[in-house]
């Protein structure tokens, strides 16, 4: 396999952000004002029985209320759904479910564990763990900016001074499956006092804690499109132009050299959509040349068998012995006219006095 390097280039780029929180860190609130200051249409899975309806006077928003079990399809359709209604914003409120709600992560692999894999969790985790990698990846991919919120709880460890022990806090830990963090472009942890800390930010936009504000939200957006436009598609847009090419029949050799390309790499992000529209709609039209063929030879074949079964009639008709009826027997046997040519000869055959 070729590996190419070339400049390295910030691209416009679509938020992903978590907020985790405990309970009353006024993360559905942070997020929707996060998602006012970006500007756009804005939609809202709610896992917390319509908690987020209480904020409409905050900015106008589309809701859809998630109910259990919270598997990561459920989520992944949500996602879709967001995606294929042009909203500009979906936040997942919370992601928590996916992983330890009814039905979620932790419930399907206990399930499988006692019902399919004689309580092996680890064979379990094998079936359960694609399937959350789809819905990571359905948030990475999205064309449109995800902000998510998790529920959190206060780690604590035990430590012993001269001869005592004592518990100290040491921070919030999130309730979804570890490593979630490395999912997202800015991480950020509110207090009860809904102060935002992040522990983990690219957008290097908090570097001081403070409370979340809408003018958040339009920095992010400003340093979401300050990358280059004319910027060359990422990974996961280079696999989705191949696997197109390749359905559509396309030579990806002969694509790029006609277009002074070293390689698919180097298709440029301002005409993606564009190119991948343009060979959806090359497939689709294939599809119905092939079908419309496909019809018409189906049409042609019905016609002849019409005609072969008017002729073969005749030829019944006009048999001077027992064996002249064997030929139209086996020529239509298993087709739509098998019971009528049989018909037909026992027919001949009992007029002529024949016997099989």
């Amino acid at each position: 396999m070729t590996v190419f390097f070339k400049k390295a280039e910030r691209k416009n780029a679509k938020l992903r952000l978590a907020l985790a929180g405990p309970t009353g860190a006024g993360k559905t609130f942070s997020a929707l004002l996060l998602a006012k200051g970006i500007g756009g249409r804005i939609a809202v899975a709610d896992t917390e029985n319509s908690s987020a309806e209480l904020y409409d006077d905050l900015v106008e928003f589309e809701h859809a209320n998630l109910q259990p079990p919270y598997t990561p399809e459920k989520f992944i359709s949500a996602i879709k759904a967001a995606e294929q209604a042009g909203f500009d914003t979906l936040i997942i409120d919370s992601i928590t479910h996916e992983w330890s709600g009814v039905g979620g992560c932790l419930e399907l692999v206990d399930k499988l564990a006692k019902t399919t894999f004689n309580n092996n969790s680890w064979a379990a985790w094998s079936e359960v763990t694609p399937r959350h990698r789809k819905f990571i990846d359905a948030m990475l991919q999205s064309s449109i900016n995800i902000i998510v919120t998790l529920r959190s709880k206060m780690e604590t460890v035990q430590k012993t001074d001269n001869g005592k022990k004592r518990v100290e806090k040491v921070g919030m830990k999130a309730e979804q499956r570890d490593g979630i963090e490395y999912e997202f472009t800015t991480v950020l942890d509110l207090t009860h006092e809904n102060y935002a800390l992040a522990t983990k930010d690219r957008s290097r936009i908090f570097v001081e804690g403070r409370q979340i504000s809408e003018n958040d939200g339009f920095l992010l957006k400003q340093w979401l499109m300050s990358g280059s436009a004319n910027a060359c598609i990422n990974g996961n847009q280079y696999l989705e132009l191949e696997a197109l090419m390749q359905q559509a029949g396309i030579n990806i050799e002969n694509y790029c050299l006609k277009r002074d390309l070293n390689s698919l790499h180097d298709v440029k992000q301002q005409i993606f959509d564009e190119t991948c529209q343009g060979i959806k709609s090359m497939i689709q039209r294939s599809k119905k040349a092939q079908l419309e063929n496909e019809k018409q030879m189906q049409a042609e074949f019905e016609a002849q068998l019409e005609n072969d079964y008017q002729a073969a009639l005749q030829d019944i008709q006009n048999a001077k012995s027992i064996n002249d009826l064997n030929r139209p027997a086996d020529y239509f046997k298993e087709s739509k006219y098998a019971t009528q040519i049989l018909n037909a000869c026992q027919a001949k055959s009992d007029m002529e006095g024949w016997t099989v």
